[in-house]
């Protein structure tokens, strides 16, 4: 199969603290990725390598082939970003938002896109609306459809579901899902909902004190370690010290 991210022996280091120690893993074209971990375990910075927003200290990552740093312009074309947490300018509008976006990705019949994105997501009736009156779930959704006007080729979502009632998160999570399969996207999925990942992903990467824990498929690891839940799996590598092997 074709890699799509690659990442070798990625470290980033800031003073004295390694946020991200030695981590290497790919992910697959095509293939939805779990990255998983306490808070403070490292996922946001390995998220900004593959972004170019962060150089590693040391180690080497590739996104669709391209270096994050020194090809961002053109891998700019081909990955997105989505979090929760990330706040889009709350005095423009969120039709105003969207067609920012669409005119710096150089997006053909914006406003074709930008509707049939607003609508998939739920939020066409929302369209004038000031995006600083929104609400938590509407924000998140917002940066949902963001991400996807570009049709890229790999999308790193972080927390997609956050502040979404169950009824939303599973609306939100059979769009990703179709979305995904219907154009062969290269996903990496943070989150903390363990049920979520088990639906979601094709295997899932641990990460604690920036280094791997565990990494494989969701059912391969329970039954290697003979846990019923990704959630025992969680508790049991956030409860990890630093240091043990």
């Amino acid at each position: 199969m074709e890699i799509a991210i690659f990442a070798q022996h990625a470290t980033k280091i800031y003073g004295k603290v390694k946020a991200v120690d030695d981590l290497s893993f790919t992910v697959q074209r095509g293939e939805m990725v779990g990255l998983l971990g306490p808070n403070g375990a490292g996922k946001t910075t390995v998220i900004h390598m593959l972004l170019g927003l962060l150089a590693p200290t040391s180690g080497n990552i590739r996104v669709l082939g391209l270096s994050p740093l020194k090809d961002r312009p053109l891998l700019a074309q081909k990955i997105n970003f989505s979090s929760a947490y990330v706040q889009l300018p709350s005095n423009l509008k969120i039709i105003e938002n969207m067609k920012i976006f669409a005119g710096l990705y150089g997006i053909s019949r914006p406003l074709e896109k930008i509707k049939f994105l607003l609508n998939l997501f739920n939020m066409d009736h929302l369209a004038k609306r000031l995006t600083g009156a929104l609400s938590a779930g509407e924000k998140t959704r917002l940066n949902l459809c963001k991400a996807l006007l570009n049709d890229p080729e790999v999308l790193l979502l972080d927390e997609p579901t956050a502040s979404l009632d169950p009824e939303m998160a599973l609306n939100v999570r059979n769009v990703l899902q179709k979305i995904q399969k219907e154009r062969h996207l290269s996903v990496i999925y943070t989150s903390h909902n363990m049920v979520e990942v088990q639906e979601m992903c094709d295997r899932v990467l641990f990460l604690n004190h920036g280094r791997e824990v565990l990494q494989g498929k969701p059912h391969e690891i329970l039954k290697e370690l003979q846990y019923k839940t990704l959630d025992e799996v969680f508790i049991a590598v956030a409860r990890r010290k630093e240091g043990a092997t």
